[in-house]
C-alpha cells in the first residue's frame, strides 16, 4: 500500500486518507488505483456503511493529478503510459460514482482538477471555510476533465461554463450555492463529524443515518456567495454560441469579475477554450459512463498534441508563464478541430468501466 494513500477502518465507516503533502496530494497512477480498489472491495463488504475521504491535513484536499508526471511521459514520447495513468483515474471517478454507499468527501483546503474528480461524484461533499476550488485546466492546455464532462453542464445556469473557461477559484459560499457542495462544516468540526459517523447506528438504514448526521454538523456560510448573487450576469454571457461570443460579452462588461474572467480566458489555450465550450454544450445530454469514454478520447489526442505540453512547461516547470499555444489563435483552433479530438479510438484502445481487477482489463494497447 502506497503511504500516500492510507486505507483504514473506523468501526463501520471505511477511511480514505490522502497523504502527499509535498505535492498537495496531487493523485498518482498509485493513489488512483488504491482508491479504486478500496471502492470495490467495500462495496462488497457488509460491515462497511459509509466511506470518508479527506486529507491527512496541511494546504490542501487534493491540488489535482501530477501533471508534471505525465508530462514527462509524453516529453519521452509513451503517450500509452500517460494514457494509463488518466485510464485510472477515470476508472476510479468511475467507481466512485457508482459506490452504492454513502461516500463523503472531507472539502478542507485546495480542491481542484483531480479533487474534484476525486470528491464531486460520491453522494456528499462537505466543503469548509478553508476550501478553495477551481478547475483551472484551460490555463495549462488542458480542459477540465475528471468527469465534469458531466458534472460542470448540470450546475445551475451557465455556472459550469463560467467555472470551466475561465479556471475562476470560489470558496464554500459558492461551492454550497452552486450544488458542488452538500453541506458546509467548520474545519475544526471534521474530527467529531468523523467520529459521529464511527459511532452512527446504521440499522434503519446507510443513507438516514449519514444524512441525519450531516444535518446535524452543517452550518450554512454567513457571508455571501459571490458567483451566486451575479449568477444573472454569467448566465447572460456565457450562454454564448461560440467561445468568440462570449469573449465579445465579457469585453463589454463593466464588472470587475468579468475583466478578470476576460484576461484568464485570453491567457489560457485556444484550443482548450474550443473544447471545453463544446464539453459545456454536449455534456448535459450525455450519461456519465459516455462523458468519461468522451473524456479518455479527448485526453488521448490532447496529449498526442503539442498544447498541454507546452502548458505545463510554461505554468510548472519553466514558470516562464508565456506558453506559445498551438494553434495559437482561436481561428486556428476550429470547432471541427476540437470535435474531431472527441472522434472514438478504434478498437482496444476505449475506456473499459468495470468492477474489475484494474490489471486485468486494460485495453490491449496499454497492456
Amino acid at each position: 500500500m502506497s503511504a500516500e494513500v492510507r486505507v483504514e477502518r473506523r468501526g463501520p465507516l471505511g477511511l480514505l486518507i490522502l497523504d502527499a503533502p509535498q505535492r498537495l496530494n496531487a493523485l498518482s497512477p498509485g493513489m488512483c488505483e488504491i482508491v479504486g480498489d478500496a471502492l470495490g472491495r467495500w462495496s462488497r463488504d457488509e460491515e462497511v456503511k459509509a466511506v470518508v475521504i479527506k486529507s491527512a491535513g496541511g494546504r490542501a484536499f487534493c491540488a489535482g493529478g501530477d501533471v508534471r508526471a505525465v508530462a514527462e511521459l509524453r516529453r519521452e514520447g509513451r503517450v500509452e503510459e500517460a494514457m494509463r495513468f488518466f485510464a485510472t483515474e477515470y476508472r476510479m471517478n468511475w467507481r466512485i460514482f457508482r459506490f452504492s454507499k454513502p461516500y463523503i468527501a472531507f472539502l478542507d483546503g485546495v480542491t481542484m482538477g483531480g479533487g474534484f474528480g476525486i470528491s464531486a461524484h460520491g453522494r456528499y461533499r462537505v466543503a469548509t471555510e478553508k476550501v478553495l476550488f477551481a478547475m483551472p485546466e484551460t490555463g495549462i492546455g488542458f480542459y477540465p476533465d475528471v468527469g465534469a464532462t458531466y458534472v460542470l453542464p448540470r450546475l445551475p445556469g451557465e455556472a459550469g461554463a463560467y467555472l470551466g473557461l475561465t479556471g475562476a477559484r470560489i470558496g464554500w459560499e459558492d461551492m454550497l450555492g452552486l450544488g458542488l457542495a452538500t453541506h458546509t462544516v467548520r474545519s475544526e468540526r471534521l474530527e467529531a463529524l468523523e467520529t459521529a459517523l464511527a459511532q452512527a447506528d446504521y440499522s434503519e438504514g446507510e443513507e438516514e443515518a449519514v444524512e441525519k448526521i450531516l444535518e446535524s454538523f452543517h452550518q450554512p456560510p454567513e457571508t455571501p456567495a459571490p458567483v451566486v448573487e451575479r449568477r444573472h450576469e454569467v448566465d447572460e454571457i456565457f450562454a454564448g454560441d461560440s467561445v468568440e461570443e462570449i469573449l465579445k460579452r465579457l469585453s463589454a462588461s463593466p464588472q470587475d469579475w468579468a475583466k478578470e474572467a476576460l484576461a484568464a480566458m485570453e491567457r489560457a489555450a485556444p484550443l482548450s477554450l474550443r473544447v471545453t465550450l463544446q464539453q459545456m454544450r454536449e455534456g448535459a445530454g450525455l450519461d456519465f459512463d459516455a462523458a468519461m469514454r468522451r473524456e479518455f478520447r479527448l485526453t488521448w489526442r490532447m496529449l498526442e498534441g503539442q498544447t498541454f505540453l507546452e502548458g505545463v512547461r510554461a505554468l510548472l516547470i519553466d514558470k516562464d508563464k508565456s506558453p506559445k499555444w498551438e494553434p495559437p489563435t482561436l481561428a486556428g483552433a476550429t470547432a471541427q478541430m476540437a470535435a474531431a479530438l472527441a472522434e472514438p479510438l478504434g478498437p482496444g484502445k476505449e475506456l473499459p468501466l468495470d468492477w474489475a481487477d484494474p490489471t486485468a482489463s486494460w485495453p490491449e494497447v496499454l497492456g
